[in-house]
């Protein structure tokens, strides 16, 4: 099997024109929008689909409501595909899984509770499934509403139209931010994962921005391209980035700015957030 990491599918590998991505994008973050922030599941103990199929996997207890209820709005065009078998949640543990009844006895008292938080795009890439986009579960914040409405989603990985955006702004377009900063889709620094706020408009990205831990502390960098700039769209950016890392309990509180403009010398209750202009 491909590597891939332990996750729990909502829907089987199927292949995707790149015309159909964005709407693919669009569906995942309006799923996300309807479903609490956390959905608690329990895995385990150990199960198979032998003799069918030789898999070991872990069972998926818990809020199966929840999690029905949102594999049932992700399973649409452009995600739906037909399937002769029902679903099942579960997490593989081993394909072509030797020594089965022993697993089931071995593992047949494992449990682990954990929150499902986010949806994972994943795509197949170099023998490996790789995360291309995510969000996190729970509604959007929305700002500015009776105006220029906007609506702020969270993630960990820069998505392919946040990476647009950057890109045609003379930016890095795989995982970047300004300043040149490549860290944001690079793994976890201090085993925190990064922080990523999209900002939308009608469905339209019009700003991004990160934040993220290293050996030098925190770091933030944001992007607003030319003709959304002094509409307050960074301050929502950086507020909201700083709300984030107070709820998951970031105990780095002063972010190292990167980008851009002068709003990026921004303070709030929590943090300092110190400007840092480049020619980006």
């Amino acid at each position: 099997m491909a590597r891939i990491d332990p996750h729990i599918t909502l829907v089987a590998p199927l292949n995707l024109r790149d015309d159909d991505l964005p709407g693919a994008l669009a569906l995942l973050r309006r799923a996300a929008a309807a479903a609490p922030a956390r959905i608690e599941v329990t895995l385990g103990p150990v199960g198979t689909f032998a003799p069918t199929n030789p898999v070991l996997y872990l069972q998926v207890s818990g809020d199966l409501a929840a999690l029905g209820a949102l594999r049932e709005r992700v399973h649409a065009a452009p995600l739906q595909r037909p399937s002769q078998w029902p679903w099942v949640p579960h997490v593989t543990v081993a394909d072509d899984a030797l020594h089965i009844p022993e697993a089931l006895v071995a593992l047949g008292a494992f449990a682990l509770a954990v929150p499902a938080e986010r949806i994972v795009l994943l795509e197949f890439e170099e023998r490996r499934w790789e995360p291309l986009a995510d969000v996190a579960l729970g509604p959007p914040a929305v700002v500015g509403r009776g105006g220029l409405a906007l609506e702020l989603t969270e993630s960990q990985l820069v998505d392919p139209d946040a990476a647009a955006l950057l890109s045609a702004g003379g930016l890095p377009a795989a995982g970047g931010l300004p300043g040149g900063v490549v860290a944001p889709n690079l793994g976890p620094g201090r085993g925190r994962p990064p922080m990523v706020v999209t900002a939308r408009r009608d469905g339209v990205v019009c700003g991004v921005a990160g934040a993220w831990m290293d050996d030098n502390g925190g770091h933030l960098a944001a992007f607003v391209p030319e003709g959304e700039r002094r509409r307050g769209i960074g301050r929502h950016l950086v507020a909201a980035l700083e709300s984030a890392a107070a709820r998951c309990g970031w105990e780095n509180r002063t972010f190292a700015a990167h980008g851009p403009g002068e709003f990026y010398a921004a303070v709030s209750a929590r943090a300092q957030v110190y400007s840092k202009a480049t020619d980006a």
